[in-house]
């Protein structure tokens, strides 16, 4: 199931999309599904 504000990534060609609406399935890319990208940590602010 796709998740509604979650970015997917291709790991064949790179093409990123970000998720408007949830939904049964997965999103397909290159004949693979795509993969959930992880949030990237903020550096601290010391």
């Amino acid at each position: 199931m796709s998740q509604l504000g979650k970015r997917y990534r291709c790991s064949v060609c790179g093409t990123e999309i970000l998720c408007t609406k949830a939904g049964e399935g997965k999103p397909v890319c290159c004949d693979k599904e795509m993969e959930i990208q992880e949030p990237k940590p903020l550096p601290s602010s010391d």
